[in-house]
C-alpha cells in the first residue's frame, strides 16, 4: 500500500511538473526521491513501449488492394481510412478511388489524393494553393497523379502508370490547405 502512495504522490509531482507547475507538495517530492530505484525499471518500459509503437502505427491501417485498385475513404475530421497502399508489381496501371464519407461541402472540408515524392508533398500543397478546384498547380510535373477536390458525398478517381512509382519514396496525400499534416500516407509497389 505504502508503494502505491509512492507511486502516486510521483505520478502527481510528474503530471504538475509536465504542465508547467514546478511547485509539487514538498512532502511527496522527498518520497519519490526515496525509491527511484525501485520506480525507474517501471517507467522504462512503459516509456519504451510507446516508442516500438509509433512506427507500427505509421502503417496500422493497409488499403484494401483488389484488380490492381483500391479505395480510399476520406471524412469530414480530416482522415484517410488507410496509412498505406501496396501496389502489386504485377500492375501495369493503378486506379485510387476516392470517395468522400462525411457531410460538408468541398470548399469547407474538401479532399483531394495526390500521389508524388515525399519530398515534393509541401512545395506541391503551397503552389496549388491558388487552384481550387484541385489544390494542384495545372501542369505540376511533381504530381505522379492526382483526383479533383470532392465534398461529402461525392467521389473521383484517378489511374497512373506504376512504373513511375517503383523506385520507391512516394506518398499519397491531401492538398487541400491545412490537410497534408493529417491526411498522408506511403504507396509502393511490391
Amino acid at each position: 500500500m505504502k508503494s502505491r502512495h509512492i507511486l502516486l504522490a510521483g505520478a502527481v509531482a510528474l503530471a504538475l511538473s509536465a504542465c508547467g507547475n514546478s511547485s509539487a507538495p514538498a512532502d511527496s517530492a522527498a518520497p519519490a526521491d526515496a525509491a527511484p530505484a525501485a520506480e525507474a525499471p517501471a517507467a522504462a518500459p512503459v516509456e519504451a513501449a510507446p516508442a516500438e509503437a509509433a512506427p507500427a502505427a505509421a502503417s496500422t491501417k493497409p488499403a484494401v488492394v483488389e484488380n490492381c485498385a483500391t479505395t480510399i475513404e476520406s471524412n469530414d475530421a480530416m482522415q484517410y481510412n488507410a496509412d498505406s497502399i501496396t501496389v502489386p508489381a504485377s500492375c501495369t496501371q493503378f486506379t485510387i478511388n476516392l470517395k468522400h464519407v462525411g457531410s460538408m461541402a468541398a470548399n469547407v472540408m474538401g479532399h483531394n489524393l495526390v500521389v508524388a515524392k515525399e519530398a515534393d508533398m509541401a512545395g506541391i500543397s503551397a503552389d496549388g494553393a491558388s487552384n481550387a478546384a484541385e489544390h494542384v498547380k495545372e501542369g505540376d510535373a511533381r504530381s505522379i497523379a492526382h483526383t479533383k477536390i470532392i465534398g461529402g458525398g461525392e467521389s473521383a478517381s484517378v489511374t497512373f502508370d506504376v512504373a513511375k512509382i517503383k523506385d520507391g519514396g512516394y506518398k499519397f496525400f491531401c492538398s487541400f490547405p491545412g490537410h497534408l499534416a493529417l491526411m498522408q500516407g506511403n504507396i509502393q509497389v511490391q
